[in-house]
């Protein structure tokens, strides 16, 4: 009878601090157990039309929603570390983050993104970043392609990722390694089918075209985020329009031997004055990145965020939330950009200083925002053709993976202008 009374009360005591309670908060510190799958319960509660926010700088960036049984169930089943915390505790964080004397800010998360993935639909011997990690943290996209690019079918969507892709229609500069792989020849086939279903003579021509319309869909008030090739490659393609680039194995004629001076760099999203690299053996486009100059080690290879103004340059600030302000480096195809070579008007989110190196960046086109995000996987150092994926089982606290998913989330703010 003791026992049972207990029981009781100790119930009692629970269902009043539930109806006390109001807000969950997923705290994004050290003490969550993971944070990949966090940003997932974050998306999927906007989903449901909870009150979600943001709470830039507050232990790593937290998540403050609304109670729902139904969420605190999500939490658990997902692994995402959560306190239920009442009213005053409410108000006191958000009392904590209004001081103007504090870094913190406090942003509503409105609307879900529509994410499209730019990926090819045939079996290609790499994974993607971005794809796995959308996929563990259970946020939908869908898989877009040429064809739905060219037909416009972007207008549905909000976010767009360009897969590990080259713009440039060389093929990602495998031939040398990789001519007479059947996974290379299949790609090639495909490529240049798809070119002419599409009305164009050229993979090069097609490549254009498709970069093209993601510019005017960031331009027009998407947001664009790239990894590894995607990115030098998509400025290269721009810049060079009407001008070809490429080696006879690639498009069955000679490159224009004067294509260098006549790059327009107005075109470019965020590099200029790079040179191209024409020598279709060298696994490079340009100079934009630096794998092939850098000196460093594995063991010495970081980039740091930048400390942002939370109340002032809101964007900025929420694309570089996370629990560790030192990102270990990685490598890709394109594993950072020379610094010389970005256009003044670009926000440099994280870089190796020492190395004159960066990692991550951002920029506005139009009335839409795009981000760069140089390497391959940030969990896998010096990702090779054919490896296999990471399992992000083994990293969900993952400082660099992170990145991707504060872009991912950052669409669905509503966002004060920034200031810098």
């Amino acid at each position: 009878m003791i026992l049972k009374k207990s029981f009781l009360l100790l119930l009692f005591l629970t269902l009043t601090l539930m109806l006390k309670a109001s807000s969950i908060l997923i705290n994004m510190d050290e003490d969550q157990k993971n944070h990949l799958k966090a940003y997932g319960i974050a998306y999927w509660s906007i989903k449901q039309n909870a009150e979600v926010s943001w709470l830039l700088n507050y232990r790593g960036g937290s998540f403050l929603i609304k109670y729902s049984k139904l969420i605190e169930d999500e939490c658990k089943t997902r692994g995402v570390s959560y306190q239920v915390i009442a009213d005053g505790k409410v108000t006191a964080i958000l009392n904590e983050i209004s001081d103007p004397e504090v870094n913190m800010e406090m942003v509503k998360l409105e609307k879900a993104p529509k994410i499209a993935v730019y990926s090819p639909k045939s079996k290609l011997p790499w994974d993607d970043a971005v794809t796995m990690v959308l996929t563990y943290a259970e946020i939908p996209y869908d898989v877009v392609y040429d064809d739905e690019v060219l037909k416009d079918k972007l207008n549905g969507y909000d976010w767009l990722h360009l897969h590990h892709e080259d713009f440039t229609g060389q093929y990602g500069r495998f031939w040398s390694a990789f001519q007479n792989a059947v996974w290379y020849r299949e790609d090639v086939r495909t490529q240049e089918a798809t070119a002419k279903r599409n009305g164009f003579g050229k993979v090069s021509q097609m490549k254009l075209a498709v970069a093209k319309k993601m510019t005017e869909f960031c331009a027009g008030g998407g947001f664009l985020f790239a990894m590894c090739s995607a990115t030098d490659s998509f400025d290269i393609a721009l810049s060079a329009e009407g001008v070809d680039i490429c080696a006879s194995m690639f498009d069955g004629d000679a490159e224009d031997p004067n294509a260098q001076s006549k790059l327009d760099f107005k075109k470019t999203l965020a590099f200029k004055d790079f040179r191209l690299d024409l020598n279709p053996a060298n696994y490079e486009f340009s100079d934009i990145d630096v794998t092939q100059t850098r000196n460093l080690a594995q063991q010495n290879d970081f980039f740091t965020l930048f400390e942002f103004s939370a109340k002032s340059d809101l964007v900025p600030t929420m694309l570089t939330q996370d629990h560790d302000r030192v990102i270990k480096g990685f490598m890709g195809q394109t594993t950072a950009f020379r610094k010389s070579l970005i256009k003044p008007n670009i926000t440099v989110l994280g870089e190796n200083k020492g190395a004159a190196e960066v990692r991550y960046l951002h920029g506005d086109i139009g009335k839409g925002q795009f981000t760069f995000y140089g390497g391959h996987d940030p969990e896998d150092y010096q990702h090779a053709v054919g490896d296999p994926p990471t399992d992000l089982n083994l990293h969900p606290n993952s400082p660099g993976y992170r990145l991707i998913l504060n872009n991912v989330l950052f669409p669905a703010a509503k966002k004060k202008h920034q200031k810098t």
